[in-house]
């Protein structure tokens, strides 16, 4: 079992320290015996220990910046919330294929911000300016924020916040199990709840650092049986040697392991892989021995953000891919919403 995280090194701006959660967050960390650095910026951050890149790299993703979020206007996260809302950055997971990879560079450290009620006074505006229109909010664009809420508690304190919001909904996805501090989160069903999922190839050689298949399922569970709305991303759908086979006995273990209730009212996002040519370079770099597939000849391209180009699979794939999981989740979620395929 991967438990739960905990920064070797620690940087902390100096203005974090106007704020209360900055200054707990400190505390907690000088009394758990943590190097404490002082940054004028996370830009400036400079020499991390290590004699190489690789030790660097894995050094680098195991430290905390205690910091602000200076830019406090939200990025939008279609197809699945009208705006990312900016709690963390960075993420302590090791997966390979992640878009982290490229948008971190050179600086994969891990950034909570401690101007929560700023963030949140920003979410506020955007839902006054859709209302009546409901507002969802998305925590999870740029980190996986449950695999360091345990120690911020940032998280719960914007489940509350969304608790009490009449025109805003939050979701976020995780591959970590680490969620007991969030269950009597008063979240009054205006949170959901989701977990990434994939089949136990992807899992062991492409996600290390991250929860077993059955401890996120186990979480959900949990997670279920507090109320929470609850989702499951199936995310990245990689084709490999027995593709169908590994993600057959995936579904088969949810639906075996997920009680009835927790069936009701279920929805599936469904995500291929897929990779640019900046992440390539940088995936092979901080993973030589990587098993990932990132041959360009083999791919579609398909323009992406920002007019980065991305290369997904062939079309007739991607109907297969389609077909195949919509067909498991027809069988053992029949009642389960499927909300898109990307």
């Amino acid at each position: 079992m991967v438990k739960p995280f905990v920064p070797q090194l620690i940087y902390v701006e100096p203005k974090a320290m106007e704020y209360d959660l900055g200054k707990t967050l400190i505390d907690k960390f000088s009394k758990m015996g943590i190097e404490i650095r002082e940054t004028t910026s996370h830009n400036q951050i400079r020499n991390l220990p290590g004699d190489n890149h690789f030790q660097r790299y894995r050094i680098a993703k195991s430290t905390l910046v205690v910091g602000i979020r200076k830019t406090l206007k939200f990025d939008t996260s279609k197809p699945s919330a009208e705006y990312a809302i900016p709690l963390a950055t960075g993420c302590m997971g090791h997966c390979h294929y992640c878009y982290l990879q490229t948008t971190m560079g050179s600086k994969p450290y891990i950034r909570t911000y401690v101007n929560v009620d700023e963030i949140f006074e920003q979410a506020e505006s955007y839902m006054k300016e859709r209302a009546p229109e409901i507002t969802r909010f998305e925590a999870s664009c740029t980190s996986d924020i449950v695999g360091v809420d345990h120690l911020t508690h940032t998280l719960k304190r914007t489940i509350e916040f969304f608790g009490r919001s009449e025109h805003g909904k939050l979701r976020f996805v995780t591959k970590f199990a680490h969620v007991d501090h969030l269950l009597d989160a008063d979240h009054q069903g205006q949170t959901r709840f989701r977990f990434s999922i994939n089949d136990d190839y992807v899992i062991k050689y492409f996600e290390p650092g991250t929860s077993r298949l059955h401890e996120r399922i186990e979480a959900a569970v949990k997670v279920a049986e507090a109320g929470y709305p609850l989702g499951f991303i199936v995310a990245p759908i990689y084709l490999h040697e027995g593709w169908e086979d590994g993600y057959h006995e995936m579904f088969e273990k949810l639906e075996a392991m997920l009680p009835g209730f927790a069936k009701k009212g279920l929805t599936f996002e469904m995500i291929q892989h897929r990779f640019t040519k900046p992440a390539k370079r940088v995936i092979q770099e901080n993973y030589p021995m990587t098993k990932l597939e990132l041959d360009e000849a083999k791919r579609k391209w398909k323009w992406g953000r920002y007019g980065i180009g991305k290369y997904v699979y062939q079309n007739e794939e991607q109907e297969d891919i389609k077909k195949t999981l919509g067909s498991y989740i027809d069988k053992y979620f029949p009642e389960a919403k499927i909300e898109y395929f990307t």
